[in-house]
């Protein structure tokens, strides 16, 4: 009886209720077995049916990003204007065309400018997606619908990586471009599936409302952004830092890289909403956000050890430096979400949600080669003044997020309405 309560309630986790819930959840993964397999298949097609050099792909990737970067806040405006399921809707339907161009692409020039479109593009449907997910929902039930969309999210993308497994075993230029059609074909059953969902009605804006770029001034807001964007360096640390550590400083096996992002994976798909209990509060997501943060510098103090062990010691110890990372990320991103779900205005959420992504994006553009730098190439010293960095991370956290709750966003004194009934498709 006891095991059958523990299967039960392992599943009640990690299978989304049913209802609106649910739903998003479905969407969330037919969305992300598309781009699993595109991910995972996407250095051979850049190379391989599209003839680019692996220095061209690095450019257009980090130009991409720059752009997405810069416009993160406006196109987060867009959301507000328009509505979130519209724009989610039609940004679907614009990277689905982007996706089945992409085969006939000719040269660095089209790789870039459909690459460029892409990123904004895909800002502009991440903003609009969690906009409508807070929009649609309760405030209590906000933060388990997005932990359940994450969760499922990994479960796409871990199918879309197996699928990719056979393109790369067939290895021909069709099957390449299969894969890329595959996915705008997922993202057409997205716009679907986005389409039957509950409408929202847009939030009126004042007559007289800010610049888009108004959000910018609220300082507390963006502190936060800052300090959540620092501490979700987790997927940085877990994605580049830790293989390129095992595979410099260590005596692991190289299909240990592998098996860690398995485990992190699996990991989110069972945690990831129990983890995000207690985040749907101001107040609970500033203490998410400081449990995260110190889960990172455990990380950091525990991850050197594995330079000084050999065989199996060495990889318990990398084990359970995966594990404890995995940790901060799901908490994290709890953290997260609950302050995107709380402090936005109704009005103004998707500038605020596109202004919150800011930090974010800064982290991926400045992570990767500073991380990097400080935790590997300096031997193994630099991990501890990178806790140290963390650390103060953590401790600000609930404090920086206590300060932007009691500072009035772009001129309203409250927080967060509470969301307007919703009027479902007929």
């Amino acid at each position: 009886m006891g095991t059958r309560d523990t299967i039960r309630s392992a599943v009640r986790h990690v299978v989304p209720p049913a209802g609106l819930t649910r739903a998003l959840a479905v969407q969330a993964m037919v969305y992300a077995i598309g781009h699993g397999l595109f991910q995972a298949g996407s250095a051979v097609f850049f190379t391989r049916a599209l003839g680019l050099s692996p220095a061209q792909v690095g450019l257009g990737l980090s130009l991409a990003a720059g752009v997405s970067l810069l416009g993160t806040v406006p196109l987060g405006a867009l959301t507000d204007r328009y509505g979130a399921q519209r724009v989610w809707q039609v940004g679907l339907l614009a990277e689905a065309a982007l996706f089945g161009a992409y085969p006939f692409v000719g040269g660095f020039a089209g790789f870039l400018a459909v690459m460029v479109a892409l990123a904004v593009v895909d800002a502009t449907t991440g903003v609009a997606r969690q906009v409508y997910s807070i929009n649609v929902l309760r405030t209590e039930e906000r933060v388990t619908a997005l932990a359940y969309q994450r969760s499922a999210l990994n479960v796409g993308f871990g199918l879309g990586a197996v699928i990719s497994g056979v393109v790369l075993a067939v290895d021909t230029l069709a099957a390449y471009r299969g894969m890329v059609w595959f996915n705008a074909a997922m993202l057409l059953v997205t716009a679907v599936f986005v389409h039957r969902l509950p409408r929202v009605p847009v939030a009126a804006a004042p007559a007289e409302g800010p610049g888009r770029f108004a959000v910018l001034r609220d300082r507390p807001f963006m502190a936060v952004s800052l300090l959540a964007g620092l501490l979700s360096a987790h997927g940085t640390l877990y994605l580049v830092v830790l293989p390129l550590w095992v595979l410099s400083r260590t005596d692991a096996p190289r299909a240990l890289i592998a098996a860690l992002v398995l485990l992190n994976t699996i990991l989110a798909v069972l945690l990831q909403v129990r983890a995000s209990r207690g985040a749907d509060t101001v107040a609970g997501a500033g203490r998410a956000l400081r449990v995260g943060g110190l889960l990172i510098v455990l990380f950091c103090l525990v991850l050197p050890i594995s330079a000084l062990t050999r065989g199996g010691l060495t990889i318990a110890v990398l084990v359970l430096a995966a594990v404890v990372l995995t940790l901060a990320e799901l908490v994290q991103s709890a953290g997260a979400w609950g302050i995107t779900s709380t402090l936005p205005p109704a009005a103004h959420r998707g500038a605020y949600v596109g202004a919150f992504r800011l930090g974010g994006q800064l982290q991926y553009l400045a992570g990767p080669a500073g991380l990097t730098a400080l935790g590997v190439t300096t031997g193994g010293w630099g991990w501890f003044p990178m806790a140290a960095l963390f650390a103060v991370a953590a401790v600000a956290a609930v404090p920086v997020v206590s300060w932007a709750a009691r500072h009035p966003r772009l001129g309203e004194a409250a927080l967060d309405p509470a969301p307007q009934p919703v009027t479902p498709v007929p």
